[in-house]
């Protein structure tokens, strides 16, 4: 429960502290005093909107702290340790807003993102404010308000990621499906350069040499006589290898009277080992060099099939085999999309499957509970002032397929009067009829809620007297199990609180200044004397208020 809420200069509050009991605490005040300024304040601690017009005039930031007693709060508990929060006995939500729009969230102390605040929020309290009469018009909440009772919103947010996850595999089934004619052209444009590169026979030593062995075969004339000359010269009687060979003996034999020349010796030596290994080699070179006019044609040809292949792929002759491996893969995808596309169908009948399968929970949920908080409703109608009332819910089928939140429709329906046709609210509830059947759905709706505050924002405007009297009750009745804070301007339901909040605004040096004082049991009798009666109390309206409070417990 909410023990302890700080401010701050938010709005008009310069500096509040205030401490909050278990069971019913009533808030008062005239018309303008500031009520609504609890509300902003609490709204900032769970993570709702905020923005810099809420800093109090002149200063640089708005602060808010809340402090809930979690103690035996196992799901809110649960849901701090499941993001990394110290976890106690006491949960304190922080915020702070900047005069410049900045905005910081804080968790036991620990820098959060708003998301998370809002998390633990909900966990923590729930509004019923008085701009839920006009929100109860709408299909949506209509639907989260029988979706809460039943306590199958997980199962409907679950629902809606099975349609979310169903809708994005048809979405590609789709476009794939779109493309079929397109991915035939490139499927048949690769089919044809995969035959044709693989009728090229290609091999990775030929790719490599072909262009150095034409040059030679095209050239092998010339390089014969090129070759013949030079062994020539070096095989000769007088030739180089023989005059080394000369040279290096004479040098030898100087070596051996001096041994400085050793190093010249090795030289002249190595010099003629060289040659002769040249000899060797060019020898070799030229009994595999042939001069045939047919075998340079035909590495001609194949050189000039090997450069209109590489010409057509934008490659060397090298990458041949490497552009015919990137031709087989790309055609194995585009083959493959069309496998893709039966397992994408798989998924999605899957998907389908497990929505139908949900949507059959959800809709067996929503017709158990339908009936049984329409009747809760109805009654809770005819306590309110509004005999001879029926409350309804319809759930109309929608059309065959996969939707989001279900199978069907929520429709709140009523009808005013005994015997007249059940009809949508919107259409027939007035400003004052619709601020009852929303007081009787929130109280008999809070009865499915986790969270252990309950804030009732005005909920009780446009009822009075007896009626009042029975909405003070019932806010009470839920006090046993809940905490409620219950901002009314009806001195029959501030008469049932536990604990009384007066809030008063006063004017100081041209600012003005909203305060709020727990009052006490005399404070009290005043309080709800002034509501009763205007400005000035009398005796008789302090006697009235004190049998009200009397009459209340």
């Amino acid at each position: 429960m909410l023990s302890q809420l700080s401010v701050k200069n938010l709005a008009v509050v310069e500096a509040l502290d205030l401490s909050f009991d278990a069971g019913m605490s009533a808030v008062t005040g005239e018309t303008g005093a500031g009520k609504s300024v609890l509300l902003q304040a609490l709204n900032l601690a769970l993570g709702r909107r905020g923005d810099s017009t809420l800093v109090r005039h002149g200063q640089d930031k708005a602060e808010v702290s809340a402090v809930f007693d979690v103690a035996n709060q196992e799901k809110i508990q649960h849901y701090l340790q499941e993001q990394s929060l110290e976890e106690d006995e006491e949960c304190i939500l922080r915020r702070i807003i900047s005069s410049d729009g900045r905005s910081k969230a804080f968790v036991n102390g620990i820098n959060v993102p708003l998301s998370v605040l809002r998390g633990v929020g909900e966990l923590l309290i729930d509004m019923h404010g008085q701009n839920e009469h006009q929100l109860l018009l709408r299909a949506d909440q209509q639907r989260n308000l029988l979706d809460t009772y039943a306590q199958s919103s997980t199962a409907c947010d679950e629902l809606n990621t099975i349609v979310s996850e169903h809708n994005a595999i048809s979405q590609k089934i789709d476009e794939l499906s779109g493309n079929q004619d397109l991915k035939q052209q490139q499927q048949e444009l690769l089919q044809h350069q995969l035959q044709e590169l693989e009728n090229a026979a290609l091999v990775q030593e030929e790719l490599d040499t072909i262009e150095r062995d034409f040059k030679a075969s095209a050239n092998a004339a010339n390089l014969i006589e090129k070759i013949a000359h030079i062994l020539n010269q070096l095989e000769q009687e007088s030739g180089v290898n023989t005059q080394l060979l000369a040279l290096s003996n004479a040098l030898n034999q100087a070596f051996e009277i001096d041994e400085k020349l050793a190093p010249v010796a090795q030289l002249l030596t190595s010099a003629q080992v060289q040659a002769q290994e040249s000899i060797y080699e060019l020898n070799n070179y030229l009994n595999g060099l042939s001069f045939d006019e047919q075998t340079t044609a035909e590495l001609e040809a194949r050189l000039g099939e090997l450069h209109d292949l590489a010409r057509k792929h934008a490659c060397q002759i090298t990458e041949l085999i490497t552009v015919k491996e990137g031709v087989d893969t790309a055609l194995e995808a585009i083959g493959g999309a069309g496998i893709s596309l039966d397992d994408l169908q798989q998924q999605k009948d899957i998907l389908a499957q497990k929505y139908h399968e949900q949507a059959k929970r959800l809709s067996r949920s929503r017709a158990d509970k339908s009936t049984l908080l329409a009747n809760l409703v109805t009654e809770a109608m005819q306590v309110l002032g509004m005999p001879g009332s029926e409350f309804k819910i319809d759930l109309p089928k929608k059309a065959q397929g996969v939707h989001y939140h279900g199978d069907e429709g929520v429709d709140f329906l009523v009808r005013i009067n005994m015997g007249s046709d059940f009809k949508a609210l919107k259409k027939v509830a007035s400003g004052g009829e619709l601020s009852r059947i929303s007081l009787a759905i929130s109280v008999v709706s809070s009865d499915s809620e986790y969270t252990p505050t309950l804030i009732f924002d005005e909920v009780d405007v446009g009822i009075s007297g007896a009626v009042a009297e029975v909405v003070g009750k019932k806010l009470k009745q839920l006090s046993a199990h809940y905490q409620v804070i219950c901002i009314t301007h009806l001195a029959q339901v501030a008469a049932f609180g536990h604990q009384h909040l007066r809030v008063q605004k006063s004017q100081n040096q041209g600012n003005t200044q909203t305060t709020v004082t727990q009052l006490s049991s005399d404070e009290r009798i005043d309080e709800i004397a002034r509501i009763l009666g205007g400005a000035t109390i009398t005796d008789n309206a302090r006697t009235a208020a004190a049998e009200m409070i009397r009459m209340s417990r």
